[in-house]
């Protein structure tokens, strides 16, 4: 049986904060991409986002070194993030909000797919009939033919592609890897390859842009430790959903900050992919089994590899804990 329902209550409401606080950051990213290069950007997002990530990353107490088990997954899945977390920059510092995120949204969609070659998944005629219907969501919303695409839609769909991409992998080798290895080699790569691109595009940035760099990580640091404590509360069907409340985010930030109003259109094929989304994320719930939920098991925030990954992460704090009522009764 699952967690009560006032637990499941607890973790959506957790997980609606969480996201509230995503959007946040995904507003900032906006704000400094109108000014600076999203190499940049990234690069100093990681760099600030280091010392907390250590924070969660001293609370590793399995054994073992930082060598990857599966070194070609491993160097696919953070080529994957890297590429995710540029366009995921570059896309939010161009397009409106809700249309960077309904576009975004087809990352689970497309995680059913990845799960096919890279999981062994079987997917039956009604998930495929949601991920068309999805993806046909993301056509009505870009608008092809009608209006104008630029490289900003280009990376949208780039970054939701790797994004995709980088989460099944995560879910093939997320047993056997550590956790920490799981994190910490995407901010490593994002860092070492955005400091080679950066003295290209480097705009000297002063000292508030450099505090809203940093607010970004600690954005991310406080969305991550909420989504970990709606997943300890609430099932993951109840939580995973929580995602979409971003979308509301965007339209709110979006006509408030930027001055952007999102057309009928945009409305409606964002609603077509969060509906396509959510039957896959409900069906996935009634399954049984680990490899019967892919897009479960992928966490719901979308891969950037420039901070912890929420999967990895919990799964090391619930193996801190079960370290610690081992040693409890050995205590005593």
């Amino acid at each position: 049986m699952g967690p009560p329902m006032g637990h499941n209550a607890k973790g959506a409401g957790f997980a609606l904060l969480a996201f509230a606080i995503y959007a946040t950051h995904d507003v900032v990213v906006k704000t400094l991409g109108g000014q600076y290069a999203s190499f940049q950007i990234v690069f100093f997002s990681v760099l600030f986002g280091f010392p907390l990530a250590m924070l969660a990353l001293i609370q590793d107490v399995t054994p073992g070194t930082l060598r990857p088990v599966h070194p070609w997954w491993s160097l696919a899945r953070v080529a994957a993030a890297v590429c995710a977390g540029f366009n995921v920059f570059y896309a939010f510092s161009v397009l409106p909000l809700a249309q960077t995120y309904a576009i975004l949204f087809s990352a689970p969609l497309l995680v059913t797919v990845f799960a096919i070659p890279i999981l062994g998944e079987r997917v039956r005629l009604r998930r495929w009939t949601a991920v068309i219907i999805g993806l046909c969501g993301v056509l009505v919303v870009v608008q092809p033919g009608n209006a104008e695409l630029g490289l900003g839609h280009l990376a949208a769909f780039i970054a939701a592609i790797s994004s995709a991409l980088a989460s099944v992998i995560v879910r093939k080798i997320g047993r056997e890897e550590r956790a920490i290895v799981l994190m910490l080699y995407p901010m490593l790569a994002n860092f070492c390859v955005m400091a080679v691109l950066m003295p290209f595009v480097y705009k000297p940035m002063p000292i508030e842009h450099l505090g809203l760099t940093a607010l970004m990580s600690v954005f991310a640091f406080i969305g991550a430790n909420l989504m970990i404590q709606a997943y300890r509360r609430g099932e993951a069907v109840i939580v995973a959903p929580m995602q979409y409340s971003q979308i509301v985010w965007a339209i709110l930030f979006g006509a408030l900050i930027f001055g952007e109003h999102p057309t009928t259109t945009t409305l409606i094929g964002a609603a077509i992919v969060v509906g396509s989304g959510l039957y896959i994320v409900l069906r996935e719930g009634r399954m049984h089994g680990d490899t019967q939920a892919p897009v479960l098991r992928t966490r719901s925030r979308f891969e950037t590899g420039t901070f912890l990954r929420i999967g990895p992460l919990l799964r090391l704090r619930e193996r801190r804990s079960a370290a610690r009522e081992r040693a409890g009764p050995a205590a005593e």
